[in-house]
């Protein structure tokens, strides 16, 4: 505590953020830093730890992905970042300076324009009695962000324009606009103040599929645009794997594990992570009805004794865990062979890995034409049922498959089949008629 209020006061000393903010050994400007983290809700006996010695690093022009199951703590980081949760312990610096407890006016302000949160639930985040030309304006008003009333409606016409939507959607209400527009128009809410940090709660997962994809694609554009650092906040890995530079692994509050997206996902070492990419569908129905789930077990740790830490095991990977685990997770490290975390069982007792299984290559290497369309089988019908053009179909289903076209090639031969058994049934009919003729 007396290191914390040491902190505090010196951020009273400051009244605005450096320009940039500490750079690491590896020459990385750190952006925001978490510094043993405890956040606790209630009080006496009813007092719940929510995050636990969290620690990690946000670089400036990242996205850093903060993953886990529900309740594990996530958005409860997200929203102390914002200074909405306030911390038991630890501290939170931004560009070096704290920013958690008691601060500076002026800094408090800078804070809230520096750091913008895009909502999970872009229905229940946005104000159904103000209108979208007000919603996004909000923070402009308040910061007084625009020279004049000319110059404030030019730039919330431009933000609109550039999440997708057109400047007649200003006079509209939220209730008007479906979830992926209420999703944009909190976007625009956010960029519109020209943030350097922007925490996205969740901010796919109340959309469809098909939309789910623009939004991130829009999210990426602004980052590219104005070097946005982005804290991603998920559960869903197969999303944050093409999106993030690094990912967070959290457990019931604890940071389990933290690597580039890369590294994580070749090498997941804490039991949890590997548990959370098995959960990852396969998009195969056979395999995926067939595949084995990890469960984590927390009881498989044995922290009685030796007690567990953040660590960094070398390829600036960390991963928490006693001294045993770290010096196994290390060696598993060294070796370079990637870890595999999915298997395909056929029973209970039998799995074999997915990387080897011949079925799931043989789908991930299928070319994109392979549809098996009906004009192959259409054509093929047609050639077989010729006498001198019958074995082109043949021919052509064998080539197919050769290169690995499978359904091209079945649909091949499924045309040439029909056209022979075609030519069978003419052949027998024109027999029948000539025996008739001749009676």
């Amino acid at each position: 505590m007396a290191e914390l209020n040491k902190n505090e006061k010196a951020a009273r000393r400051v009244s605005h953020f450096p320009e940039h903010g500490p750079v690491d050994e590896s020459g990385r400007e750190v952006l925001v830093s978490l510094k043993n983290v405890d956040i606790t809700f209630g009080k006496g006996d009813n007092a719940v730890k929510a995050v636990q010695n969290a620690s990690f690093d946000i670089y400036k022009g990242e996205t850093f992905s903060l993953v886990g199951e529900s309740g594990s703590g996530k958005t409860t980081i997200g929203r102390a970042v914002i200074r909405v949760n306030p911390l038991a312990k630890g501290e939170i610096d931004y560009k070096g300076v704290c920013i958690s407890g008691k601060i500076p006016h002026s800094l408090d302000r800078e804070v809230i324009r520096n750091i913008q949160m895009v909502f999970q639930d872009p229905a229940a985040s946005l104000n159904e009695r103000a209108t979208v030309d007000y919603i996004i304006s909000e923070g402009l008003y308040n910061f007084k962000l625009f020279e004049n009333e000319a110059d404030r409606v030019a730039k919330v016409e431009k933000i609109i324009e550039e999440v997708g939507l057109l400047p007649e959607h200003l006079t509209r209400y939220p209730h008007e606009f479906s979830g992926g527009q209420r999703q944009r128009i909190g976007i625009a809410r956010a960029m519109v103040m020209e943030p350097e940090l922007v925490v996205a709660d969740e901010p796919i997962s109340a959309l469809d599929v098909s939309i789910r994809a623009q939004v991130l694609n829009l999210m990426k554009k602004f980052q590219q645009e104005k070097g946005l650092t982005y804290l991603f906040i998920a559960h869903d890995l197969s999303v944050v794997r093409f999106i993030s530079d690094r990912i967070g692994v959290i457990y019931k509050g604890h940071i389990v594990e933290i690597a580039s997206s890369e590294e994580l996902f070749d090498f997941p070492l804490h039991p949890y992570t590997h548990s959370l990419i098995s959960a990852i569908p396969i998009p195969d129905p056979k395999l995926e009805k067939n595949k084995v789930l990890y469960t984590y077990d927390p009881s498989m740790h044995d922290y009685s004794e030796d007690k567990p830490e953040l660590v960094c095991i070398g390829h600036d990977h960390w991963v928490y865990g006693n001294k045993a685990e770290i010096e196994r997770y290390k060696a598993i490290r060294e070796t370079g062979e990637p870890v595999k975390s999915i298997t395909i069982g056929k029973s209970e007792h039998h799995a074999v890995e997915v990387e080897k299984d011949a079925a799931e290559e043989q789908f991930l290497k299928a070319p994109v034409h392979d549809t098996g369309s009906l004009w192959y089988t259409a054509l093929a019908f047609i050639l077989a049922f010729f006498v001198l053009t019958a074995p082109i179909p043949f021919i052509g289903a064998y080539l197919f498959r050769r290169f690995n076209y499978m359904r091209n090639g079945k649909a091949c031969m499924k045309g040439a089949i029909a056209g022979l058994i075609g030519i069978g049934i003419v052949l027998a009919l024109f027999a029948i008629f000539i025996v008739l003729a001749v009676i």
